[in-house]
């Protein structure tokens, strides 16, 4: 195997710890949903935007009963005006039927998956790529991301050259890549479109903001090239099965994110064989001639 850096990623989401309220600029408040774990650090980010009595709530965490008073308690007499989501995981749509109990109607914004909508409730309106957004003190566009889910929309808000990241680009370690509805390939091609833009500052769905916006975009694109030419390495020498590459590519990471890493890893050579480089017999994956790494 030729010589490269274990890692360009550094860090996780283990033992990060954030404000339940924080404000982030003049038109972004974070209100944490109150679910920590391994891969949602501290906890879902749902943010607050705009500036008047209005503002719009993005994402809504997983629907947990010490989220709303946090909620309330950051609205300060507010109230949502709607709800506008990235995607369909429970960790970001769960919180809806608790916003509606709540607050009465709000409109519910994302992009439509068939069969993952139903917590959104009888107010989704559906969105899609280039949708704006508008609020008191805030412009939203709606980009299409795939690659992490389907129905990923991340967001430009105009007014700070920012953009609301979801589950795209962490403010703390990487992003899975589920195998159901995730697509490594999609993905590569979301991190680029997001770097074309420009942005200033990335605000993620889980961590803290990232001020260095075209840098961690950047990173995370060699983190993958990275991740696939260590695969291709493996290959090269006979490693031929998910569980055998994780040992020898994380092996720096803790035992229990190991199936998390195959998750990846799979993604990875899914990627390949789509591209017509690897192909698989049952468990075993082999590279097609000519493939070679980086």
């Amino acid at each position: 195997m030729s010589e490269r850096p274990g890692r360009i990623v550094q860090g996780n989401m283990i033992g990060l710890s954030m404000p339940d309220i924080d404000r982030w600029s003049d038109r972004v408040e974070t209100v944490l949903g109150q679910n920590p774990g391994p891969f949602t650090g501290p906890g879902t980010n749902t943010y607050l935007v705009g500036t008047s009595a209005r503002p719009l709530l993005l994402d809504t965490g997983q629907g947990l009963d010490a989220y709303l008073p946090l909620l309330q308690q950051a609205l300060a007499g507010r109230k949502p005006s709607e709800v506008v989501l990235t995607h369909a995981h429970p960790d970001h749509i769960g919180g809806c039927p608790q916003l509606h109990e709540a607050f009465g109607p709000l409109a519910v914004r994302k992009r439509r998956l068939s069969g993952m909508d139903a917590l959104a409730g009888d107010d989704l309106v559906e969105i899609d790529e280039g949708a704006v957004i508008e609020t008191e003190g805030a412009t939203l566009e709606a980009i299409h991301t795939p690659g992490h889910a389907e129905d990923h929309l991340c967001y430009l808000l105009r007014e700070e050259r920012a953009i609301f990241t979801g589950d795209v680009v962490l403010g703390a370690g990487t992003t899975v890549i589920p195998e159901h509805g995730g697509d490594l390939l999609d993905y590569m091609n979301s991190l680029r479109r997001l770097l074309e833009l420009e942005p200033k500052v990335l605000y993620p769905a889980h961590g803290p903001a990232i001020r260095d916006a075209s840098g961690k975009i950047r990173e995370y694109i060699a983190h993958r090239e990275l991740r696939e030419a260590q695969i291709i390495d493996l290959l090269q020498t006979g490693v031929s099965r998910v569980t055998d590459l994780v040992e020898q590519m994380y092996a720096d990471v803790p035992k229990f994110l190991h199936p998390a890493a195959g998750t990846s890893v799979r993604s990875h050579l899914k990627k390949l064989a789509r591209e017509g480089r690897a192909q698989n017999d049952g468990d075993d994956w082999s590279l097609i001639t000519g493939t070679v790494a980086p």
